[in-house]
């Protein structure tokens, strides 16, 4: 990821909050053709087993009918790209539109690249456990949640038997979020009204991110 030093993002805490929140990341392997392909997917970033040049484990799961995961071969490299919020920046915000008109628009935005070794596995006691990790995650803010348990068993079997476990060995991490670090208080402030008026809900989220940068 190119990543000036303006948008760099260091923070632990800030980095792992950010992929936890964007709950999904878009696996990038490449097959034996050399062709890139991806799959957006629902995941979790384990980090208890960190360590030097480990970051943990982004575990998730694809259809066994897809056939990315069969291009992936032991010790692959893969790419999990998280996103985050996005939004069109016009040029009218700059001061220098007035001046020297010296302005062009820009778009910000904000994500993650997590990069390692990718595993595949059809073993279901480990399907079984992501998927049940996967929806305690996503049910456990809701007043009632379901739990894989309640599945009527065969069904559930059938369903685990129709899935590939797909886990990302993290090696690297690499953060950016480019929300006009770059520009001058006063710049920063009219695309944050600006993009706060707006009634796209990306802008305002972006809106929002902005003013933590000031």
């Amino acid at each position: 990821m190119y990543v000036p030093k303006h948008f760099e993002v260091t923070e632990w805490a800030e980095i792992t909050r950010f992929v936890t929140h964007a709950r999904a990341a878009d696996l990038v392997t490449v097959d034996s053709t050399g062709l890139p392909v991806a799959t957006l997917m629902p995941a979790v970033w384990d980090t208890s087993s960190m360590g030097e040049a480990n970051y943990g484990s982004l575990v998730m799961h694809m259809a066994k009918a897809n056939p990315q995961w069969k291009s992936i071969e032991p010790g692959a490299q893969g790419l999990a790209i998280v996103h985050g919020p996005q939004a069109y920046v016009s040029p009218s915000n700059y001061e220098g539109k007035l001046t020297d008109h010296k302005v062009v628009p820009t778009w910000n935005y904000q994500s993650v690249h997590l990069s390692g070794i990718v595993e595949v596995s059809a073993d279901v006691e480990l399907l079984r456990q992501i998927v049940s990790s996967l929806t305690e995650f996503h049910e456990h803010d809701r007043a009632v949640p379901w739990h894989v348990s309640e599945a009527e068993p065969k069904y559930l079997e059938a369903q685990l038997h129709g899935i590939i476990a797909v886990t990302l060995r993290v090696t690297k991490v690499e953060a950016k979020f480019k929300l006009s670090q770059n520009r001058s208080v006063e710049d920063r402030q009219r695309v944050i009204a600006d993009l706060a008026s707006s009634q796209l809900a990306e802008d305002r989220a972006i809106s929002e991110e902005m003013k933590k940068t000031l």
